[in-house]
């Protein structure tokens, strides 16, 4: 058997589907990105940079959860061949009422955040909104696609959502487009687009069934969304937490933006594995195939650990230049940066993986526990007296052992002895 046989072998079913829209939509970011930095002034890269990290952050923590638990419970009812109409109208509105509480606050609150963020400009403030707004609607249509097993539609989704933001994006760029919400806007479109070109197959698969009930929604939400927003919290907090401590240092948010989205370019092939993977281990659970979870677990674990190694490397050799040369980013980092960057996205990876495993097994209370410990870690790393720079690495790194750590302590006690029907 070949190399690429074994690695096709180990990941889940339907991760070449997802790898090959995942792997256009990681492209689009980094053409979006250098588009970005080499258009508009630092100031305003700097503005993009936190509006890009509050998006993938506080929008990931709040609508990926909802994405995952109907992914979670669509694959179960897949399995006795129940209808999953009934769980899209309920994730739905799930998803809507999320929304709602993101968006009256940054209506009530806009001048304030914009003078706190974007160097006062209010637009900026729109367009987060309406990017809250995409990825609310997008991670439904894909929690049904993932739990119904729809994979080619899910990754064409991933697809075209990338393909569209190199285009309008690049379009701007090559129009000589200087605005900040110009470039924050494309977050908005190109998801949604995206949907309405494959919001096709998400009613085709979704036939009517047993009823869904709130509790099955909801009972773990809190948890998951808990867990997922201090996820995203310590994944991103670098370039926030810069901005709040040093306010007038714009070259360094703006480089660290780039640097970690260099330095996390394994995170987007992990995202190709990753929903089939809540979807096996979900379908396994199921099924009480307590082997097969605990195979396809270890395989994960393997695959992920070896991917975070392979983009670590690249990131220290190649990532100091590529910053200012790719991004137009200032270059202020070096390769010393991306050897913490990378070592905290390795562990980081880790952690989703065992997360996974948490959430199919009933651990859901724990993996909150465990960010939290984790979220803890990195706040005393970044208020120590280390220099800026140095402390706000490395405790994306400290922040992501301290979850891998606990985590596998506890998964190790849940599913490594017992029956997943105990």
């Amino acid at each position: 058997m070949s190399l690429l046989d074994r690695i096709t072998t180990a990941l889940p079913q339907g991760t070449a589907f997802v790898g090959a829209g995942t792997a256009v939509l990681g492209v689009a970011s980094y053409v979006h990105l250098a588009a970005a930095g080499h258009s508009l002034a630092v100031d305003d890269m700097a503005s993009f940079s936190v509006l890009w990290t509050v998006v993938f952050s506080i929008g990931l923590g709040l609508f990926f959860p909802v994405e995952q638990e109907i992914t979670r419970i669509v694959a179960g009812r897949a399995v006795r061949g129940d209808g999953a109409l009934p769980v899209l109208r309920r994730g739905a509105l799930l998803s809507l009422g999320l929304l709602a509480v993101v968006l009256i606050p940054l209506a009530l609150f806009a001048h304030r955040l914009a003078d706190v963020f974007f160097h006062g400009n209010t637009s900026l403030v729109l367009a987060l909104g309406g990017a809250f707004t995409a990825l609310a609607i997008a991670y439904v249509t894909r929690g049904v696609l993932a739990g119904l097993g729809r994979f080619q539609a899910y990754g064409t989704q991933l697809g075209l959502d990338g393909l569209l933001r190199v285009v309008l994006s690049g379009g701007l760029a090559v129009a000589g487009v200087h605005s900040a919400f110009a470039f924050a806007a494309v977050l908005t479109v190109a998801p949604l687009l995206a949907v309405l070109a494959t919001i096709g197959p998400v009613f085709q698969g979704s036939r009517q069934g047993p009823p869904a009930h709130w509790r099955d929604l909801i009972e773990h939400l809190g948890l998951l969304v808990g867990s997922t927003l201090l996820a995203q919290l310590l994944v991103n907090i670098a370039v926030i937490s810069t901005k709040l401590i040093s306010t007038d240092n714009d070259a360094l948010v703006a480089a660290l933006l780039s640097a970690l989205v260099l330095a996390r370019v394994p995170l987007f092939v992990f995202g190709a594995f990753q929903v089939s993977l809540l979807a096996g281990l979900s379908s396994a659970a199921a099924e009480g195939d307590t082997q097969g979870y605990r195979q396809l677990l270890l395989r994960a674990v393997s695959a992920t650990g070896g991917l975070g190694v392979a983009g670590g490397i690249g990131a220290v050799a190649l990532g100091p230049a590529l910053l200012p040369a790719v991004f137009g980013a200032p270059d202020v980092l070096n390769a010393i940066d991306f050897a913490w960057l990378s070592l905290g996205t390795t562990l980081y990876m880790l952690a989703m993986v065992l997360g996974q495993a948490l959430l199919t097994s009933g651990g859901a209370r724990m993996q909150l526990v465990a960010w939290i410990i984790g979220t803890a870690a990195l706040v005393a790393v970044t208020l120590s007296s280390l220099p800026l720079r140095t402390r706000v690495e490395v405790a994306y790194t400290a922040g992501s052992f301290v979850v891998v750590a606990f985590m596998a302590a506890v998964v190790h006690a849940r599913v490594g002895y017992r029956s997943l029907r105990t």
